[in-house]
């Protein structure tokens, strides 16, 4: 019998298609309503966090450095009240094979995809995880194609994913490259259902359990370093996987008093779905287009069920403009001699930032960076936006209009954060979780769910339902 290939025919087989290609039944997690065992869909990856670092240490992922920035440090404090301008580290991620702290994401997806005898894998990604899986299935001896939502409808691509998938083929991965749109999952789940691959989603308990091992590793480095663990750690957010992962390796670490801010650039106006548009913004992740819609949906995913859940661990959320995440990029190396990508970037402008609100003798880290070059470098970023008509201005960053200009600041005083209203992100999740179901009641499991992943209590829920006008 011949399948169905249309849009609603492959969109109709998703549960099963994923189901064969991630090797998880997500009913089994499942209660019908709103709620879902979360935590029995983590411990599912079947791999302790110890024996995650082993995985990880077997293709040279992980362990990797601390590094000091004090003269960023030193700059800082010269911005702040006395006594104020806590100590800036960054955990040097660029270090890993593939050059990002993706490595520790798609090296436990591919040594399971390994382990269940499938003959490849398969991601859809724009960024460094695409690298980063094509590197580890290398290793592996497994066959790769990364799917990279690329180009507008002019065939016109932004020159950092474009180096991705140079990364990606140098790695011997197949790249297919699509137009932006709805296509991209449509095309991933033909592709999955036709090869049989395994899914290494960013967004599987697999993915996430690596990331863990990050936020472990930030604890028994500084309890080493400075016998203590850091007040602050800042994660550049985007679909909410970094942020979750290092948050949950913090807890089993036991450093549950050290806050976790999320970081994104904003680029508030501008839709990423929109092919006019798509060129018109110079980041292709950490940026709050992925960021709050991930926030406030996280099973948009391509899994049934994300792993990635931002919300239950953040305790605070801000964000910057463009151009401060491009000055901070070159500040970076011209006082610290240190060239790394945006991405790792977008937490350092906030850690500068939260530095200056902080003691002297506490200690924020900034728990990735990645590497830079070729159209990951703020040049060739710069000079594609002035080609699509953006103004790059030296001034105030408040002033800056995603998509019209970009505006770096005249000298670090300028840099300027956006304190986002988690209760409202918060509200705007419970809402489409309740919109997901079309629910008009909802039972304590849900409330006592919905109280877990918006990292809240019970008075604010039954709040939201009151306003939403749902039983309980």
């Amino acid at each position: 019998m011949t399948r169905d290939m249309s849009y609603e025919g492959v969109m109709s087989r998703r549960a099963e298609i994923m189901k064969k290609a991630v090797g998880i039944d997500y009913s089994e997690f499942e209660s019908g309503s709103i709620s879902f065992d979360y935590e029995r869909m983590m411990r599912e990856t079947g791999y302790s966090l110890q024996e995650i670092e082993e995985i990880q240490s077997r293709t040279g992922v992980g362990n990797t450095p601390i590094l000091e920035l004090r003269n960023l440090t030193k700059l800082a404090r010269k911005f702040a009240p006395m006594g104020k301008g806590a100590r800036i580290f960054i955990k040097d991620e660029a270090s890993n094979p593939s050059g990002s702290f993706k490595a520790r994401r798609a090296a436990t997806a591919c040594y399971h995809a390994k382990k269940l005898g499938y003959k490849g894998v398969i991601a859809a990604t724009s960024g460094n995880y695409g690298a980063a899986v094509a590197s580890q299935a290398a290793m592996y001896g497994l066959k790769c194609i990364i799917v990279q939502e690329c180009y507008d409808s002019r065939g016109v691509g932004q020159p950092e994913i474009i180096e991705k998938a140079r990364a990606c083929e140098a790695y011997g991965a197949e790249v297919v490259q699509l137009t932006v749109g709805p296509e991209l999952f449509y095309t991933f789940l033909i592709m999955l259902e036709e090869t049989g691959y395994f899914n290494a989603s960013l967004y599987s308990p697999f993915g996430i359990a690596g990331v863990e091992t990050l936020g472990y590793e930030i604890s028994m480095e500084f309890r080493e370093k400075e016998g203590r663990d850091p007040d602050v750690v800042v994660v550049t957010n985007a679909g909410g996987g970094n942020l979750t992962g290092t948050a949950r390796g913090l807890i089993k670490a036991g450093a549950i008093n050290t806050k976790i801010v999320g970081a994104s650039v904003s680029l508030q106006g501008l839709h990423m779905a929109s092919d006019t548009e798509f060129n018109k913004k110079s980041f292709t992740t950490g940026h709050t287009g992925f960021g709050i819609p991930f926030a406030t949906w996280p099973d948009r995913s391509d899994v049934p069920r994300s792993a990635a859940r931002p919300l239950r661990y953040i305790d605070r959320y801000v964000t910057m403009n463009q151009g401060s995440v491009f000055y901070m990029t070159e500040l970076l190396a011209q006082i610290e001699g240190l060239e790394r990508g945006p991405a790792g970037n977008t937490s350092l402008v906030a850690a500068f930032k939260l530095s200056q609100e902080m003691d002297e003798d506490q200690i924020i880290v900034v728990q990735e960076t990645e590497y830079t070059g070729a159209g990951k470098h703020i040049n060739p970023q710069l000079t594609f936006a002035r080609e699509n008509g953006i103004e790059i201005i030296i001034g105030e960053p408040k002033d800056e209009v995603p998509g019209k200009n970009i505006i770096l600041p005249r000298d670090p005083s300028y840099i300027t954060l956006t304190e986002l209203d988690l209760n409202k992100t918060r509200k705007s999740y419970i809402r489409n979780a309740v919109n997901n179901i079309k629910a008009t009641k909802v039972t304590k499991d849900d409330i006592d769910f919905l109280v877990k992943d918006t990292k809240s209590n019970i008075e604010f829920v039954k709040e939201v339902l009151d306003e939403l006008e749902i039983e309980y």
